[in-house]
């Protein structure tokens, strides 16, 4: 697998002791991203807050970065993110930012250098629509949510 190519910059000197975006392991999917707060960020149960990353990315056209929470601080801390998955256009230049929220019950400190989030670099399309004045029929057609059932038993 060739990886693409990303121009990434950190945004100040103050930065260079917090790690840029970085894969954990050979197999991983997702590249960490890292807390560059200046002092400890405590979030309150229920409160949501803006966690800096220190960088800023340059994206190819054609790609974008969904930021995606770690499922170790889901479970151990009860810490989501508010947009999940957040998306990153190619064209956007600002400080890539984590939405982070405390849904648990106790303080969550963010610490310098802490594992926030994760980043899936991936690839999109662009749709163009076509108006018809009918659309083609499926076995499924207009059921909504929960509409197939649960398990294979329960289909019709």
């Amino acid at each position: 697998m060739t990886p693409i190519k990303i121009r990434i910059t950190r945004l100040s000197e103050s930065t260079h002791d917090v790690p840029l975006p970085l894969y954990a392991t050979a197999g991983s999917a997702g590249m960490d991203i890292y807390s560059a707060v200046k002092d400890d960020l405590v979030i309150q149960p229920g409160e949501t807050v803006l966690v800096p990353t220190g960088f800023s990315m340059e994206l190819p056209l054609g790609f974008e970065a969904q930021i995606r929470p770690r499922s170790g601080l889901a479970i151990k801390n009860n810490i989501g993110l508010m947009n999940s998955p957040g998306t990153i256009d190619s064209d956007y230049r600002g400080e890539v930012k984590i939405v982070v929220t405390n849904h648990g019950k106790n303080d969550f400190i963010v610490r310098r250098g802490d594992r926030v989030a994760q980043m899936v670099i991936g690839r999109y399309e662009r749709a163009e629509w076509v108006v018809v004045q009918e659309l083609s029929s499926t076995e499924r057609g207009a059921g909504g949510f929960g509409s197939t059932g649960t398990s294979h038993t329960h289909r019709k």
